[in-house]
């Protein structure tokens, strides 16, 4: 990687230890006091186990502009939210060179409910976040690499987990109003009931977005939380209902804009779209006794999902065409105890940490059918699947000296699949299991820096159906079943410094191998395993708050990402992001006004193989300008993709053909940016 790409965040960063030190608040080697909270992000010297764990505080949340709720997970350094295809539908995700499709290798959590889909209709380790209420969320713990023996499947890449409030400061109403039919309500409170709090919350979204086959998109939300106790021993049990139906404008052919025969919001199948709905109940447990704790998740989910998309057209079928129906329907449970232990070992300070996940997914069917305008003409394959998993983890952190700590732990899983399929050469029973070791070493901190070097192994699941196949669905050819378990191996250096008054800064050179890629399917619209693959790169934020009403973020991630076997095809990871760049600026509680800006950029990716056909650049920005009446009520406007840009939220590079065309057509197929949106909302507390 040249070193040119990084010159933005070194100006950035010399700029800033310009200001501070004319502000006469340069270094200070005397300085003992660390700073726990920059702005928005508490990543502090001391707060963490490696420099690319952080944690994200709901004042940043709150202060900058959301186009969908997914995007909250863009406040991760170096994570890229996009979509494909209509609201309802799980984002698409970026990070450390991946194209992570819906959330494949990348782990989320909400309120202590794993949101990833194992064996999913749509792709492995499905992701749909739009259940998401960004107004609940009291913390972000963000994670990147597989150096964390408490993180599992789909973790290789990083993970997030969104914790929701218990209490709210005070109520919220808000009505937020905006282009192309956006409108948006939400009621949400946090009474005392018995001793506890109960926290409710009701919203209510619709939009039809500015596609020419409207989205038609209508979303109900609701969560009931009820928390009893206090921090060292407090119990709560949450409720999370979400219902979902939206038409979809899928990525479009580049040949049909060309001659004219679409516009960029266009359509080729208005009869795209989808619905769903998820219901889940959790109890969270945390009791701590003397140097001793105790936490216990445990959650019960039902699932549905269907979805309709068209990628390819008329390809297959030149008279109905090749819209497809994909069907999700199951029942999720799981538990995950944890025990934590404070104590010595030998005069060190020494933490003790083991746990257990258990899940059981029963899939009472997974499907797959060739539709016309959402109507089922045929079944491809109809599948129902068992698929329960156990895993365990041990931890140990141990302070060798002043300046030198260790955290080394380890975890074992293990999957069972039972797949019944109407295609009897694709039922069976297959298990496997992994362990894989961590291992992080923090030296510091020295002059307000700390420094880490962390390694380990982690893996992803493959969709169960894969792990038995014996023929494909579609024309019966033989075919080779795939492992159930995938293993990753990653590793990383960096450091973390508070040298320079106000200003913290990160920096990671890192490293991950994957035992086989997953890739997307344009003709399926699903992932598939591939071939094994080789990442590194380079990350590096900054938190800087000069003033107690300004918070400057600004980071940066460049990466190179290849297939790390030989093909004459090439070597390249159709997809796979290089370079990521994003930077906000807010202003809060300057009298009665406030404000923020964002900007995200993200670089073009090879869309095949040998690297010869390139996606575009992405850049935008955002921004919010805010004024409050009185403590009680204030405005908030946003306007989202500030300079109209004309940009792409997903390119690919795959056959179609279009009605009347004599034959397919290798061709460009993007999803473009939303045009510049106003939103404005009036928020009143009470």
């Amino acid at each position: 990687m040249a070193l040119f790409r990084l010159l933005p965040s070194a100006l950035l960063c010399i700029a800033v230890t310009v200001a501070a030190n004319a502000r006469g608040d340069g270094p200070h080697d005397e300085r003992t006091d660390a700073i726990e909270v920059i702005g928005h992000y508490e990543n502090a010297v001391g707060t963490s186990n490696a420099a690319s764990q952080g944690y994200i505080t709901p004042k940043l949340i709150e202060a900058r502009p959301l186009l969908r709720p997914g995007e909250v997970l863009e406040f991760v350094p170096g994570v890229v939210v996009t979509q494909h295809s209509g609201e309802g539908k799980a984002n698409q995700f970026f990070l450390r060179g991946f194209n992570l499709d819906h959330g494949t290798d990348f782990a989320t959590s909400v309120a202590g409910v794993p949101v990833n889909m194992p064996t999913h209709a749509h792709g492995q380790g499905y992701s749909d976040l739009n259940f998401l209420i960004p107004e609940l969320i009291s913390r972000v713990d963000y994670k990147k690499g597989p150096y964390y023996a408490q993180e599992g499947d789909f973790s290789s890449a990083g993970a997030a987990h969104f914790h929701y409030f218990d209490k709210l400061k005070e109520g919220i109403a808000d009505i937020t109003l905006g282009g192309s039919g956006y409108r948006r309500t939400l009621l949400a409170n946090s009474p005392e009931v018995a001793n506890g709090n109960l926290l409710y919350a009701f919203e209510y979204v619709g939009n039809n977005g500015p596609w020419e086959n409207p989205t038609r998109f209508a979303k109900q939300n609701g969560v009931l939380r009820y928390s009893l106790g206090d921090a060292g021993d407090r119990h709560s049990v949450t409720l999370m209902a979400y219902q979902a139906r939206w038409n979809s404008t899928d990525q479009i052919p580049q040949r049909a804009v060309t001659t004219g025969q679409l516009s960029r919001f266009g359509a080729v199948d208005p009869s795209d779209g989808g619905n769903t709905e998820r219901f889940s109940l959790s109890y969270e447990r945390r009791h701590t006794h003397g140097d001793h704790e105790f936490q216990l998740n445990a959650f019960a989910m039902r699932y549905r999902m269907r979805l309709y998309s068209n990628f390819t057209y008329f390809m297959n079928d030149p008279v109905n065409g090749d819209q497809f129906e994909q069907a999700d329907r199951r029942t999720v449970i799981g538990i995950a105890p944890t025990w934590l232990s404070i104590g010595s070992l030998r005069g060190l300070e020494s933490i003790f940490k083991f746990g257990l996940t258990l899940r059981r997914d029963a899939i009472g069917m997974v499907g797959l059918y060739n539709t016309l305008q959402r109507d089922r003409i045929s079944t491809v394959r109809e599948d129902s699947v068992e698929q329960n998993s156990m895993g365990g983890f041990v931890e140990h952190s141990l302070q060798w000296t002043d300046w030198m700590r260790s955290v080394a732990g380890a975890r074992m899983d293990r999957y069972w699949f039972n797949v019944t399929s109407n295609i009897a050469a694709n039922s069976g029973r297959t298990s496997d299991q992994i362990v894989s070791p961590k291992l992080n070493l923090i030296f510091g901190p020295f002059f307000q820096t700390e420094f880490f070097v962390s390694a380990g192994s982690g893996f992803h699941s493959n969709d169960g159906r894969g792990t038995v196949a014996r023929v494909d669905p579609a024309t019966l050819a033989p075919v080779v079943s795939a492992p159930a378990l995938v293993r990753t191996r990653g590793s990383e250096i960096g450091a973390r410094t508070e040298w320079v008054r106000d200003l913290q800064s990160s920096i990671a050179l890192w490293q991950l191998k994957l035992g086989s890629e997953l890739v997307f399917a344009g003709d399926a619209g699903t992932t598939q395993a591939t071939r094994p693959s080789r990442r590194n790169g380079i990350e590096w934020s900054n938190r800087y708050r000069p003033r107690d009403w300004l918070s400057i973020d600004a980071d940066l991630s460049a990466s190179k990402s290849q297939f790390s076997d030989f093909d004459p095809l090439g070597n390249r990871i159709p997809g796979s992001i290089n370079r990521v760049a994003s930077m906000g600026a807010s202003v809060t509680d300057f009298g009665a006004l406030s404000g923020a800006l964002q900007m995200r950029y993200f670089g073009p990716r090879p869309l095949i193989e040998d690297g010869s056909v390139q996606s575009r650049s992405t850049l935008l920005w955002n921004a919010r300008v805010g004024y409050r009446f009185d403590r009680k009520l204030r405005l908030a406007v946003d306007m989202l993709n500030l300079f109209n840009h004309r940009a792409s939220d997903i390119d690919y590079l795959y056959e179609s053909r279009l009605r009347g065309e004599a034959s397919p057509a290798t061709d460009m197929h993007f999803h473009p940016v939303e045009p510049r949106t106003l939103r404005v909302a009036l928020i009143a507390n009470f």
